[in-house]
């Protein structure tokens, strides 16, 4: 659970920027178990405007091929110290740092054949120039099969150990795979990051994206990774919330701890502040209306995807500080499993059933309307494979509904869901 940059301030964030999010999060958010703070994109780029990325543009580089914090847009990186006075700050608000890279080596380490740290290898010898990013110039992909490649790795998560990183998300190696088969697929600069994150000596989370990751290779993903993403760049539009419950659906029989399919950001509240997403270029609050953001992180925490929020936290109006903050519903996200699918039913599969347990006994039953008309629908208890009475609680308007022998039922609204807590009752 956490917050990332990219949906409000794309790839142009600031620290002031940054810490303010944070003291928001640490103020009014950690206490329903919020808490990383994650840097996205470009932080190395001096001169980074909004989300569109600058072909070629000069970065920021030690002396080790090793992109470091542009000290224009972050002041406390000056002299070598990087994130650590950064991190420390979010550390001492209770929360934990959490950074963006791309995969490969810097173009610009290659060009000038800069060093790898510890080795006599420089960045030339290790760099695959034919395996670059569609969408960003920065980077060459590395040879995994290489002397130094490994190195090279492993100096970059020393580094960022030594500034307190807690959490790292590698861009362009998700979805980067160029033959099922290949050595030098980006498979194996997976690999290459995961043991360099054991040696770093310090717990990071690993983070792939973008999407969408192929489910057949699932057993590569939950070995090396804690959290991949399983959709393109998601925003708030209504056919992006649509599409997740079939990716959701696919996806449930893996979820498990320490290996967390990723329907990516949460984009509420104020968003677009300096980006140009699908040609729109003005900051908006999220187009999403209020009964689709609940159903959005119902879904979210129902299938247990990792929380990332994008908005300006500072504007958040009473509304979206209350949807993030519902302990009831965030509780599922922490203390249930066992969450799938059991109906999707309508001419055109309108209506969408999700069941899963909490810890403590009880059941959770989440029907959504995606139908463009408010519905009187239901689920009964043997369609939930449950037998008896029980309680029936509204998670979202904290509301005790009696008791019930038969069905769970409700009006619920268009683009909507009906979210309740089953116990046994006495």
């Amino acid at each position: 659970m956490g917050w990332n940059s990219w949906d409000c301030y794309g790839a142009s964030v600031t620290e002031e920027e940054l810490l303010g999010n944070a003291e928001y999060m640490a103020k009014y958010m950690k206490a329903y178990g919020w808490e990383y703070v994650v840097c996205d994109i470009q932080w190395y780029e001096p001169d980074a405007v909004s989300t569109e990325y600058r072909d070629f543009v000069p970065l920021e580089m030690d002396e080790y091929s090793r992109l470091v914090p542009s000290v224009k847009r972050f002041p406390s990186a000056a002299d070598g110290k990087g994130f650590s006075i950064i991190a420390q700050k979010i550390h001492d608000m209770g929360l934990k740092f959490g950074i963006h890279i791309m995969r490969g080596i810097p173009r610009q380490a290659v060009h000038a054949n800069t060093p790898i740290k510890g080795t006599d290898v420089t960045a030339r010898q290790i760099a695959q120039r034919f395996s670059v990013c569609s969408w960003n110039t920065d980077m060459y992909g590395v040879n995994p099969n290489v002397r130094g490649a490994q190195e090279y790795y492993d100096s970059l998560f020393e580094l960022y150990a030594s500034w307190g990183v807690d959490f790292v998300k590698v861009d362009d190696i998700c979805n980067t795979f160029f033959k099922p088969h290949d050595l030098y697929s980006a498979k194996r600069e997976i690999e290459l990051i995961r043991h360099a994150i054991d040696r770093c000596g310090r717990d990071i989370v690993l983070s792939l994206s973008p999407g969408p990751a192929d489910v057949k290779q699932m057993e590569h993903l939950s070995k090396n990774a804690n959290m991949w993403r399983m959709t393109g760049d998601y925003w708030d539009e209504w056919s992006d919330l649509q599409a997740m419950f079939e990716r959701c659906d696919v996806w449930s029989p893996y979820v498990k701890p320490g290996c967390w399919p990723d329907c990516d950001m949460l984009p509420v509240g104020h968003i677009n502040i300096r980006g140009n997403e699908h040609g729109m270029t003005e900051p908006r609050y999220t187009r999403f209306t209020q009964d689709e953001q609940k159903m959005m992180l119902t879904l979210w925490c129902m299938f247990r995807s990792p929380l990332m929020v994008g908005a300006e936290l500072r504007d958040n109006d009473a509304f979206t500080l209350e949807l993030l903050t519902n302990p009831d519903v965030l509780r599922i996200l922490k203390h249930s499993y066992g969450a799938k699918q059991i109906a999707r039913t309508g001419d055109n599969g309108q209506y969408i059933v999700w069941k899963s347990f909490d810890e403590d006994g009880s059941v959770y039953a989440a029907i959504f309307n995606t139908h463009n008309l408010p519905m009187d629908l239901q689920v009964t208890f043997r369609a939930l494979e449950m037998e008896g009475s029980y309680r029936v609680y509204d998670l979202w308007n904290h509301a005790d509904l009696g008791v019930e022998t038969e069905a769970v039922h409700g009006v619920i609204p268009t683009h909507g869901v009906l979210l309740v807590k089953l116990t046994k009752a006495e």
